[in-house]
């Protein structure tokens, strides 16, 4: 393990090296803006480095684990589309139901997956909601540095001590691909995920719940749900809002709590730092939490949830004054 963990964060550290680079001889730069939460060009694409090295990961467990052959190339080649398009909208901005329409057909894929490997129709259409979800959640909550990839980074490696098998191995490689690209991105961004990064994070998060929630087939297995608290609270609440005001919800903003806060601060780190000790936290209850009562599992999920979106009305609150620039 201790190997795999060392190559995989090369190859996100190396990795990302080499696609700043790229942006800059190709000039795929992100401009500040209105809709953006950062004062200074810099590149994008930093994710195509992290998604190589979990590709990769993928068909080399799938190649050593008949059992689990179909699974993995399920979620490899779903994964792959996901991370293609982000790559392509990169280079050239898409459509963003043409980015939808590919979200969709990897989650059915992961979802097919799923079903052929566990033979639980329910487990299997959760997935495919989720894998949709969280793909675009985690785009759209890259926004300040260091916050996507340290709440990959943290969720991956929880869930990598809470698996067994080549899904623990796909777990392990992308914590480490994401602990080789945060030099890069944090404390202060050098290059971005870009959505190659984002959207494909977001997929394999998906697939590391889903697959964990199947294998165990019993209650404790909705405990997963907890480290996904402030990143489906803060995008989900975020997202409802803008649609009941009729906005265009689809396009690029910076309304979100964490960007909202990051202005008020004038600063990126404290609110990726707080946003990782809150979904710390949740790792730990959830790795730690006692019994498999339905009922308390049930409630105990409401009760964290309730706490974030509790927190997220009162930093919204507090932040609707806030200033425009940030110096980060």
């Amino acid at each position: 393990m201790a190997l795999w963990l060392s190559l995989h964060f090369a190859a996100g550290l190396l990795g990302t090296w080499w696609a700043r680079g790229y942006a800059l001889n190709k000039n795929l730069l992100d401009h500040p803006g209105d809709r953006r939460s950062h004062d200074a060009a810099t590149p994008r694409g930093g994710g195509i480095a992290i998604a190589a090295s979990l590709l990769i990961a993928a068909i080399w467990l799938a190649i050593q684990s008949p059992d689990r052959l179909i699974w993995l190339s399920c979620f490899a080649i779903g994964f792959a589309v996901v991370a293609g398009v982000g790559w392509m909208d990169d280079h050239r901005p898409l459509s963003a139901w043409l980015r939808l329409a590919a979200h969709i057909f990897a989650a059915g894929l992961l979802g097919l997956g799923l079903q052929l490997t566990y033979g639980n129709p329910w487990f299997s259409l959760g997935t495919f909601v989720l894998a949709v979800g969280l793909t675009n959640a985690w785009n759209f909550m890259d926004g300040i540095d260091g916050l996507a990839a340290s709440q990959t980074g943290l969720i991956a490696a929880a869930t990598a001590l809470a698996l067994s098998g080549p899904e623990q191995w796909l777990a392990a490689a992308l914590a480490a691909a994401c602990a080789g690209f945060l030099p890069w991105n944090f404390p202060k961004a050098r290059i971005f995920l870009g959505d190659v990064g984002s959207g494909a994070m977001g997929f394999a998060i998906a697939a590391l719940v889903s697959t964990l929630a199947a294998g165990q087939q019993t209650s404790s297995g909705l405990l997963i749900l907890l480290p996904l608290a402030a990143f489906l609270v803060d995008a989900g609440l975020t997202l409802a809002t803008r649609m009941l005001r009729g906005e265009q919800w689809w396009l690029a903003h910076a309304q979100h709590v964490y960007q909202r806060w990051a202005r008020r601060l004038r600063a990126h780190r404290p609110v990726t730092l707080a946003y990782a000790v809150w979904t710390f936290t949740a790792c730990i209850i959830w790795l730690t939490f006692p019994g498999n009562n339905f009922a308390f599992i049930t409630l105990s999920l409401l009760a964290w949830y309730m706490a974030t979106t509790l927190f997220w009305l009162y930093l919204r609150r507090l932040c609707n004054d806030a200033p425009s620039g940030i110096k980060e």
